[in-house]
Protein backbone atom coordinates (compact mmCIF):
# COMPACT_ATOMS: atom_id res chain seq x y z
CA UNK A 1 0.00 0.00 0.00
CA UNK A 2 1.35 3.28 -0.64
CA UNK A 3 1.58 6.16 2.59
CA UNK A 4 -2.04 7.71 3.37
CA UNK A 5 -2.11 11.26 5.25
CA UNK A 6 -4.40 12.14 7.62
CA UNK A 7 -5.97 15.53 8.00
CA UNK A 8 -9.31 17.22 8.62
CA UNK A 9 -11.99 16.68 6.80
CA UNK A 10 -13.58 19.63 3.79
CA UNK A 11 -16.75 19.67 2.44
CA UNK A 12 -15.12 18.07 -0.81
CA UNK A 13 -14.71 14.85 1.28
CA UNK A 14 -18.73 14.41 1.58
CA UNK A 15 -18.81 11.96 -1.07
CA UNK A 16 -16.28 9.83 -0.75
CA UNK A 17 -17.11 9.86 3.34
CA UNK A 18 -20.94 8.82 1.91
CA UNK A 19 -19.72 6.08 -0.21
CA UNK A 20 -17.22 4.49 2.41
CA UNK A 21 -20.10 4.55 4.96
CA UNK A 22 -22.78 3.02 2.43
CA UNK A 23 -21.12 0.33 2.10
CA UNK A 24 -21.30 -0.46 5.70
CA UNK A 25 -24.68 0.54 5.29
CA UNK A 26 -25.91 -2.81 3.27
CA UNK A 27 -23.38 -4.89 4.96
CA UNK A 28 -22.78 -4.41 8.63
CA UNK A 29 -24.05 -1.23 10.77
CA UNK A 30 -27.22 -0.79 12.04
CA UNK A 31 -28.22 2.04 9.97
CA UNK A 32 -30.52 0.66 7.23
CA UNK A 33 -30.87 3.92 4.77
CA UNK A 34 -28.72 5.02 2.54
CA UNK A 35 -27.24 8.42 3.63
CA UNK A 36 -27.81 11.49 0.21
CA UNK A 37 -25.14 13.53 -0.72
CA UNK A 38 -27.03 16.43 1.06
CA UNK A 39 -27.48 14.47 4.17
CA UNK A 40 -23.82 13.72 4.13
CA UNK A 41 -22.85 17.60 3.13
CA UNK A 42 -25.12 18.67 5.79
CA UNK A 43 -23.47 16.53 8.23
CA UNK A 44 -19.91 17.57 7.37
CA UNK A 45 -20.62 21.60 7.82
CA UNK A 46 -21.77 20.59 11.29
CA UNK A 47 -18.94 19.51 12.88
CA UNK A 48 -16.53 21.54 15.26
CA UNK A 49 -13.19 21.25 16.34
CA UNK A 50 -14.88 19.50 19.78
CA UNK A 51 -16.67 16.99 17.05
CA UNK A 52 -13.71 16.54 14.36
CA UNK A 53 -13.97 14.66 10.88
CA UNK A 54 -10.48 13.47 9.30
CA UNK A 55 -10.03 11.23 6.73
CA UNK A 56 -6.89 9.37 5.05
CA UNK A 57 -6.05 9.98 2.02
CA UNK A 58 -3.73 8.04 -0.52
CA UNK A 59 -2.85 8.52 -4.09
CA UNK A 60 -5.55 11.76 -4.00
CA UNK A 61 -8.08 9.43 -3.11
CA UNK A 62 -10.14 9.08 0.33
CA UNK A 63 -9.48 5.67 1.75
CA UNK A 64 -10.90 5.91 5.27
CA UNK A 65 -12.62 8.26 7.74
CA UNK A 66 -12.92 8.79 11.06
CA UNK A 67 -15.10 11.05 13.67
CA UNK A 68 -16.05 12.19 16.96
CA UNK A 69 -19.96 13.20 17.78
CA UNK A 70 -21.41 14.19 20.67
CA UNK A 71 -22.62 10.95 23.05
CA UNK A 72 -25.45 12.78 24.40
CA UNK A 73 -27.17 15.92 23.69
CA UNK A 74 -27.51 16.83 27.34
CA UNK A 75 -25.17 19.15 28.63
CA UNK A 76 -23.59 17.00 31.86
CA UNK A 77 -22.73 14.71 28.57
CA UNK A 78 -20.51 17.75 26.67
CA UNK A 79 -16.84 16.37 27.74
CA UNK A 80 -18.05 13.12 26.68
CA UNK A 81 -17.82 11.47 22.40
CA UNK A 82 -18.03 9.02 20.87
CA UNK A 83 -15.35 8.10 17.64
CA UNK A 84 -16.64 6.40 14.53
CA UNK A 85 -13.96 4.87 12.20
CA UNK A 86 -14.65 3.68 8.70
CA UNK A 87 -12.06 2.45 5.89
CA UNK A 88 -12.76 1.63 2.30
CA UNK A 89 -13.63 -2.21 2.55
CA UNK A 90 -10.59 -2.56 0.15
CA UNK A 91 -8.17 -1.19 2.01
CA UNK A 92 -8.84 -3.42 5.33
CA UNK A 93 -5.80 -4.48 7.50
CA UNK A 94 -3.34 -2.34 6.52
CA UNK A 95 -3.26 -0.01 10.01
CA UNK A 96 -5.39 2.88 8.65
CA UNK A 97 -8.08 1.83 11.49
CA UNK A 98 -5.56 2.16 14.20
CA UNK A 99 -3.90 5.47 12.84
CA UNK A 100 -7.03 6.76 12.34
CA UNK A 101 -7.98 6.27 15.94
CA UNK A 102 -5.03 7.36 17.60
CA UNK A 103 -5.28 10.72 15.66
CA UNK A 104 -8.92 10.98 16.97
CA UNK A 105 -7.69 10.19 20.39
CA UNK A 106 -5.44 13.09 20.20
CA UNK A 107 -8.04 15.53 18.86
CA UNK A 108 -10.24 14.26 21.88
CA UNK A 109 -7.32 15.42 24.35
CA UNK A 110 -6.34 18.56 22.07
CA UNK A 111 -10.27 19.60 22.56
CA UNK A 112 -10.52 19.28 26.12
CA UNK A 113 -12.53 16.14 26.15
CA UNK A 114 -12.76 13.38 29.07
CA UNK A 115 -14.27 10.14 27.87
CA UNK A 116 -13.83 8.78 23.93
CA UNK A 117 -16.88 5.61 23.57
CA UNK A 118 -16.45 3.30 21.04
CA UNK A 119 -18.85 0.84 20.03
CA UNK A 120 -19.39 -1.87 17.71
CA UNK A 121 -21.68 -4.94 16.78
CA UNK A 122 -20.85 -7.79 18.95
CA UNK A 123 -19.91 -9.59 16.16
CA UNK A 124 -17.14 -7.09 14.47
CA UNK A 125 -14.17 -8.86 16.42
CA UNK A 126 -11.71 -6.50 14.70
CA UNK A 127 -13.16 -3.23 15.55
CA UNK A 128 -13.45 -4.13 19.09
CA UNK A 129 -10.13 -6.02 19.18
CA UNK A 130 -8.52 -2.36 18.00
CA UNK A 131 -10.21 -0.56 20.17
CA UNK A 132 -9.12 -2.56 23.31
CA UNK A 133 -5.86 -2.52 22.20
CA UNK A 134 -5.47 1.20 21.89
CA UNK A 135 -6.70 1.33 25.55
CA UNK A 136 -10.45 1.15 25.45
CA UNK A 137 -12.14 -0.96 27.74
CA UNK A 138 -15.44 -2.88 27.54
CA UNK A 139 -17.99 -1.61 29.38
CA UNK A 140 -21.04 -3.55 28.69
CA UNK A 141 -23.04 -5.34 25.74
CA UNK A 142 -26.81 -4.53 24.79
CA UNK A 143 -27.99 -8.08 23.96
CA UNK A 144 -30.88 -8.03 20.89
CA UNK A 145 -30.98 -3.96 20.85
CA UNK A 146 -30.60 -3.76 17.00
CA UNK A 147 -32.35 -5.78 13.84
CA UNK A 148 -30.58 -6.04 10.60
CA UNK A 149 -30.26 -8.99 7.98
CA UNK A 150 -33.21 -10.26 9.64
CA UNK A 151 -31.60 -11.38 12.79
CA UNK A 152 -31.37 -9.65 16.74
CA UNK A 153 -27.60 -8.00 17.02
CA UNK A 154 -26.08 -7.22 20.03
CA UNK A 155 -23.81 -3.96 20.40
CA UNK A 156 -20.31 -4.11 22.60
CA UNK A 157 -19.73 -0.27 24.01
CA UNK A 158 -16.34 0.65 24.90
CA UNK A 159 -15.16 3.51 26.56
CA UNK A 160 -11.17 5.58 26.78
CA UNK A 161 -10.77 7.66 30.03
CA UNK A 162 -8.42 9.98 28.67
CA UNK A 163 -5.52 11.24 30.84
Amino acid sequence: MSEFTIRPATANDAEPIRAIYNYYVTHSTYQIVLKTAEERAAWLRDRSERHPVTVAESDGGVIGWAALSPWKSRCGYARAAEASVYIHHQHHRRGLGRALLLDLIERAKAAGLHTIIGGASADQHASLALQIALGFEVVGTFRESGRKFDRWLDVTYTQLVLP
